[in-house]
């Protein structure tokens, strides 16, 4: 299990990456402070880094910068709400692997920490099944019981969610970070929307619904 420290001083934010990133198989710990994620960056114990800019000590670059010269050699996604030319190339230049700019959804940010973390874990999964369904995360397609069905940009993310946590209860807050962001108004209903779509499309039985908590996904049609 892949060990990522979360350096984010905005506790929506924070809450938001911790809960995705549990969802996904990942064991997260959250700083608030850039001292704080200093030192932890330099204990060896994590794979890799999330670090935001604006920090109420020293700021990200800082941090980054100290890290880098300390030969600390952790893998660094930057995360900010700056996204201009210059911030990104000062990121870039001063260490960092990667760069992302907020608001984000959940699937890019899960798809550069995979990039990041690639060779460390060796070759990446790229179909998920359970039971008669399959998802191909290389060609994007679909199949139940060998029959490819066609899924939108946003049921595909939704079905890999399932896929990825099969017969686990996801509370549609989970799903709905992971899938629209944590930028999604809270109130919406279109996580039960899209699961609609997805039991038209994948078998009806194949979603339950856990009163009271959320969605599970089961080999059952």
């Amino acid at each position: 299990m892949n060990r990522v420290l979360v350096v984010e001083d905005e506790e929506r934010i924070a809450s938001f990456i911790e809960k995705g990133l549990r969802a996904n198989g990942f064991a997260p710990t959250v700083v608030g402070d850039g001292a704080g994620g200093l030192q932890h960056a330099l204990s060896g114990e994590f794979d890799l880094l999330l670090l935001d800019i604006g920090l109420p000590d020293i700021d990200g670059f800082t941090v980054l910068r100290r890290l880098r010269e300390a030969r600390g050699s952790i893998p660094v996604i930057i995360l900010t709400a700056r996204d201009s030319v210059t911030d990104t190339v000062a990121g870039l230049e001063g260490g960092a692997d990667d760069y992302i700019a907020k608001p984000f959804r959940f699937e890019e940010l899960l798809a550069r920490i995979r990039l990041r973390l690639r060779t460390e874990r060796g070759p990446e999964v790229t179909v998920l099944r359970h039971g008669s369904l399959s998802l191909d995360l290389r060609t994007r397609r679909a199949s139940v019981e060998g029959r490819t069905v066609e899924l939108s940009a946003r049921e595909f993310v939704l079905a890999e969610m399932f896929l990825r946590n099969p017969d686990r209860v996801l509370s549609r807050e989970q799903l709905l970070s992971h899938v629209w962001g944590y930028d999604f108004d809270p109130s919406s209903n279109v996580v039960d929307v899209y699961v609609r779509y997805l039991r038209k499309k994948l078998g009806s039985g194949r979603i339950q619904t856990v009163r009271g908590m959320g969605y599970r996904l089961t080999s059952e049609a």
